[in-house]
């Protein structure tokens, strides 16, 4: 049960920092939650009535109503709960605005491409969205010294704050990627505030409670890269 009496429960899957982003938020504004499990393979009733159109986790449902899509999920959160725990976006209207801005660029030019990596056939294409995604970081670099004020821990300043949380999610995942592909997303040698900001992300409770696990992802993410390209193979 959440703080102020209404039920909060979480279709989810362990290795998506999807998820992951769903599940800070929760641990951040310290609301408990029954957490769900699925399995995409064989998606359950709940998941597929709660979330019709996608039919993807993340899934919060809140006193029986759904609520999908990480980002909207970290916003109704913030919302539904204004009055629990910190808040994860700013009062002040432009600072939401920012922070809005950062996290579509985030989505839009990070998230998006990177995702190709485990769909591209050839090592030129995957070495061109690796290339396009270590680019896209040195901008979102940018992004931190100005949400943060150049002086701030967080992109929210002294703390955690939108952006955190939809980057913080990814963390277990861009730390994997060196061991699966050899690149550092994050290299401090490229972008120190971000090779900072993931240090100091990582000491959080709420990161240290919800992260997973970097080798377990690598695990999972060379099985679905073999799954991958199996299924290319037969189809060709």
């Amino acid at each position: 049960m959440a703080r102020d009496g209404g039920e909060l429960k979480l279709l989810g899957l362990w290795s998506s920092p999807f998820v992951t982003r769903a599940k800070l938020a929760l641990q951040i504004k310290g609301l408990s939650y029954e957490y769900v499990e699925e399995d995409l393979g064989n998606k359950s009733e709940l998941l597929l009535s709660s979330n019709p159109v996608h039919k993807v986790v993340p899934v919060l449902i809140h006193n029986g109503k759904p609520v999908c899509e990480s980002s909207v999920i970290v916003q109704y959160i913030d919302d539904a709960f204004a009055g629990t725990g910190p808040s994860i976006l700013a009062a002040d209207p432009y600072q939401r605005a920012v922070a809005r801005f950062w996290a579509a660029y985030l989505e839009d030019k990070i998230v998006t491409p990177w995702r190709r990596v485990f769909m591209v056939k050839t090592d030129e294409e995957k070495a061109e969205v690796m290339r396009q995604t270590i680019a896209a970081v040195a901008v979102l670099e940018d992004g931190l010294k100005e949400c943060s004020g150049g002086q701030g821990p967080f992109f929210a300043g002294d703390s955690v704050g939108y952006v955190d949380v939809l980057l913080g999610g990814m963390v277990s995942w861009l730390k994997a990627a060196e061991p699966l592909s050899g690149d550092k997303i994050i290299d401090a040698a490229k972008t120190p505030l971000l090779a900072a900001w993931m240090e100091r992300f990582c000491e959080l409770d709420a990161a240290k409670a919800v992260l997973q696990d970097v080798d377990a992802v690598v695990e999972y993410a060379r099985a679905l890269q073999a799954r991958i390209a199996a299924a290319t193979a037969n189809n060709q």
